[in-house]
């Protein structure tokens, strides 16, 4: 099977990571049919990456924001597999062919990854692997097996998941620094819905090394995730009975008694925080109609 390989960026701040990213796509096992990059449409920052990178297709897309470009790469690729893959994330060399080889039961329509962060500083204390969500990556307590979604930075899709549900929403993706998110939950609901057989595995095998920098390690930066994250939610409820969540819930609920019964006080504080705040995002959501 094909598989293009379609990563994004909007920043030419972000160059050496993009760099690193398709390196690391160059060397794979599993040779890509082709590496689209796709740019939000300015025209420095195409002009920039069209001089500078030559190792992928550079793409424009028509409009800004995550969900935007990752449609434009579906559109303008050819594969009959499509990966994903974050600009600040670099893959294992066996990642595409990990990835690949779950499509051979063909009911199988999308796959994801593990996606392990690597902090430019430490992990900051209060940050517990329940809460890697917030900065993109696997997080303990995540379902493992056929799961509802993959996340964002590592994940794959048949051609023909696209062609039955549609493309990502934009209104609910990823749009620079604004912290919307959930696009890929709501692909994989609606794809479900209109074809109830369709199978998502999580394949913990196919890693990737998703970037923290020190400003995603900051608490404000944390809670403006968890309060997004809730606002994201409000908005997939309703259309779709977002079960996963609250048995996640409950999972992070008990992880904060552990957290107190051992002492430790600080991750029991990170917990908290984030979801007060998440739920703070939600219910905004629900008054509000946004």
């Amino acid at each position: 099977m094909k598989v293009s390989v379609i990563v994004s960026t909007y920043s030419v701040e972000r160059f050496s990571d993009v760099i690193r990213c398709l390196n690391s796509i160059e060397e794979q096992t599993l040779k890509p049919h082709e590496v689209l990059l796709v740019l939000d449409p300015v025209d420095s920052l195409v002009k920039f990456y069209r001089e500078n990178v030559k190792n992928a297709r550079i793409v424009v897309s028509d409009s800004f924001g995550l969900s935007a470009a990752r449609n434009k790469g579906i559109m303008e690729s050819s594969g009959e597999i499509l990966a994903f893959i974050d600009d600040d994330a670099w893959a294992e060399k066996d990642w595409l062919e990990k990835i690949a080889r779950n499509f051979r039961d063909e009911r199988v329509f999308g796959v994801g990854g593990k996606i392990v962060p690597v902090f430019d500083s430490k992990r900051p204390r209060w940050l517990s692997e329940e809460l890697d969500w917030i900065v993109g990556c696997t997080y303990k307590g995540m379902k493992e097996g056929e799961i509802r979604n993959p996340i964002g930075a590592n994940m794959a899709f048949r051609r023909e998941a696209f062609e039955v549900a549609g493309y990502f929403r934009t209104e609910i993706g990823r749009y620079g620094k604004k912290l919307l998110g959930s696009e890929e939950a709501e692909f994989s609901l609606r794809l479900k819905k209109l074809k109830p057989d369709a199978r998502i595995i999580f394949e913990p095998s196919a890693v990737v090394y998703h970037r923290v920098p020190r400003s995603r390690c900051k608490f404000i930066y944390a809670l403006r995730r968890a309060y997004y994250e809730g606002f994201s939610k409000a908005i997939l409820e309703r259309d779709f009975e977002l079960r996963g969540e609250k048995e996640y819930l409950k999972f992070l609920l008990r992880s904060l008694f552990f957290y107190i019964l051992k002492g430790k006080f600080i991750r029991s504080f990170g917990i908290v925080f984030a979801i007060s705040f998440t739920i703070a995002g939600y219910l905004f959501a629900k008054i509000s109609g946004k």
